[in-house]
């Protein structure tokens, strides 16, 4: 009998990143219920919550009304927390069942791991961002000021998270590893972003310290996006994201590559 020759996977195995990617979408699609419709509702809460609360006290900021305001910053929210969610609990679901070797054993490299991981978590964040401003949009008014700007901070606050919750999901080594980064990391410098205020309004020293929080660029680019509004420079918060996801993608990488607490 004729041997079969090995399938030539050339520089970039095409297809064993489409079905990883492909294994991270279905995922979360076949549970859309928890991951997409929930996240919409906890926002429409929150503007809710902050529209009754705050609504006659804080009327505009900067020029614009308060719930025009509020809505990119919690559909960011939103979106940069799903990314995250979707690494995360992915990685560490699979190393604690102990089927993460499914992963590991096929032709792939890290590179290929790290972004079929990533760009599933980042289709999450722009399926949830996506229902969240439709859902925003029967209550407040959200019009589009820079598409641009829109897409590049959806998309790289999306991936950023998604780089987060990969090493996150590596590191640990039980859910409430995953919990601590959530709630001392991202959580806070979710809510310390600016998401329901403007960076404008601190005194002087939280001036400075916000804007050594990446998470504050990501939040006052997409704001722009929609009111062409921002407390900082869009291009300096263009660079920061562009830095930050090349730092953290170098460090999943080099995660994966070791086998850092994958490999026995």
């Amino acid at each position: 009998m004729k041997e079969l020759a090995p399938r030539q996977m050339g520089a970039v195995n095409w297809l064993g990143l489409w079905t990883l990617y492909a294994k991270e979408v279905r995922r979360f699609l076949n549970v859309h219920l928890q991951t997409v419709g929930a996240p919409v509702i906890t926002s429409l809460l929150f503007l809710a919550v902050f529209l009754l609360a705050l609504g006659r006290a804080v009327e505009t900021v900067n020029g614009i009304p308060f719930a025009t305001f509020l809505a990119p910053g919690l559909i960011m929210m939103t979106m940069a927390q799903n990314a995250f969610a979707n690494t995360s609990s992915s990685i560490m679901i699979s190393k604690v069942q102990g089927n993460i070797v499914d992963v590991l054993m096929p032709p792939l490299s890290a590179g290929e791991m790290v972004a079929g991981f990533a760009f599933g978590a980042v289709t999450r964040g722009i399926v949830v961002g996506l229902a969240t401003a439709i859902g925003m949009a029967l209550f407040v008014d959200v019009s589009i000021h820079n598409i641009w700007a829109i897409l590049y901070f959806g998309i790289s606050a999306s991936l950023m998270l998604a780089l987060l919750g990969i090493a996150g999901g590596v590191w640990a080594e039980k859910f409430d590893h995953i919990a601590v980064v959530t709630n001392f990391v991202v959580t806070p410098l979710s809510f310390l972003s600016g998401t329901f205020y403007s960076a404008e309004n601190l005194p002087e020293a939280g001036k400075i310290l916000v804007h050594f929080n990446p998470f504050f660029y990501m939040i006052d680019g997409f704001r722009y996006g929609f009111t062409g509004i921002s407390d900082g420079t869009v291009m300096t918060g263009v660079i920061v994201l562009a830095v930050v996801n090349a730092v953290l993608w170098v460090l999943c990488y080099r995660m994966i590559k070791s086998g850092y607490k994958l490999k026995a």
